[in-house]
């Protein structure tokens, strides 16, 4: 046999051999074969509750920053219409609500640890600490005046309240710095401006206290988390993770933080002059440890506006936890807030 003949005699037999090892006659087992893979869910994951909450049909949401839970698992949801402060069960149903003679326009709300609510108001320049059945206990700014000084604020984002009750507030929009008050609302100190610096903040939009008293602080504009003891010195930044808009730390100190992937400014005609992220490409939230490590992630359909659907958010704004595990979160263009359960 020629040389010719030869290879191709050689080139059929290997063919053949492919085939016959294809088919499943090889002699040889088949090592590329899937395993059949244990079906067990290992990754924690939610399911949107559509019927939570049974809000009064005389209640109209509008954009909905804030969402809060106190000790008996009631959730406190702000809303920037009236009223401004409505409270749930667990379960759904109305409890109370109240803030139309008292509040103008919400942003973030906190519940501290003797079950004040406080919240931010960034219509009146002002921070409030109220009772849980919205009685006036404390002002800290001037309501109705803006201002940069010890006695003034410009529509402060959030607020962190001490185990002390000294109370931190990011003085957000309009002065991009952090103010330290007392427990009685007499001015401590402020640190930070506006700029792009390791210790400068563009638009502090929320901030948090953790068990041990370090300050988180939500540098939106500049897609990081910063982190401050209560004296003002930097410990530490989680910079390019998450463009953050709220926060929210468990009793065992994991540090929730909702937002948007990092993204470039958008000049949406729609949302003129906006900050970054104003429309959010996506709906994120992440868990950390203390130290940054990222623990979880969570993401959320972001929904089309004036077509949301149950289960997915539209400028994700804040987020709450309760004892069993369950995210309530409150966003902006869909006007309204949802209980995602956890399913375990």
């Amino acid at each position: 046999m020629n040389r010719p003949l030869k290879m191709l005699a050689c080139v059929t037999m290997i063919i053949h051999s492919i085939a016959a090892s294809c088919s499943g006659n090889s002699a040889e087992p088949d090592k590329g074969k899937s395993p059949d893979y244990p079906r067990v869910n290992l990754a924690p994951w939610y399911r949107v509750d559509p019927a939570w909450p049974q809000k009064p049909s005389e209640f109209e949401w509008q954009a909905v920053p804030a969402v809060a839970v106190d000790a008996e698992d009631q959730v406190y949801v702000f809303t920037r219409s009236t009223p401004p402060i409505q409270v749930y069960t667990k379960e759904g149903k109305f409890v109370r609500s109240w803030g139309d003679d008292s509040i103008a326009t919400a942003h973030h709300l906190k519940i501290d640890g003797d079950g004040n609510i406080w919240v931010a108001d960034i219509g009146l320049h002002i921070i409030r600490k109220f009772s849980p059945t919205g009685e006036v206990l404390q002002t800290i700014g001037t309501p109705g005046v803006s201002g940069e000084d010890q006695t003034h604020l410009d529509k402060p984002t959030d607020m962190a309240i001490a185990a002390n009750g000294d109370v931190f507030v990011s003085d957000g929009y309009g002065n991009n710095r952090i103010v330290h008050f007392d427990a009685t609302g007499k001015f401590v100190k402020a640190w930070g401006s506006l700029g792009t610096g390791p210790e400068q903040f563009s638009l502090p939009h929320a901030i948090a206290i953790d068990s041990t008293g370090r300050l988180y602080i939500a540098d939106r504009n500049n897609a990081r988390v910063m982190i401050y003891d209560q004296q003002g010195v930097l410990l530490d930044s989680w910079d390019n993770v998450i463009v953050p808009w709220g926060f929210h730390v468990t009793a065992d100190d994991a540090i929730w933080v909702c937002g948007a992937s990092p993204m470039p400014w958008i000049n949406d005609p729609d949302y003129p002059g906006a900050p970054v992220s104003c429309p959010p490409k996506d709906q994120v939230l992440m868990k950390f440890n203390p130290h940054g490590k990222l623990l979880q992630l969570w993401t959320i359909p972001k929904g089309q506006d004036g077509k949301e659907q149950a289960g997915d958010v539209n400028w994700l704004h804040g987020m709450a936890i309760d004892s069993e595990g369950d995210i309530y979160v409150g966003d902006i263009i869909g006007k309204r807030a949802q209980k995602f359960v956890l399913q375990k």
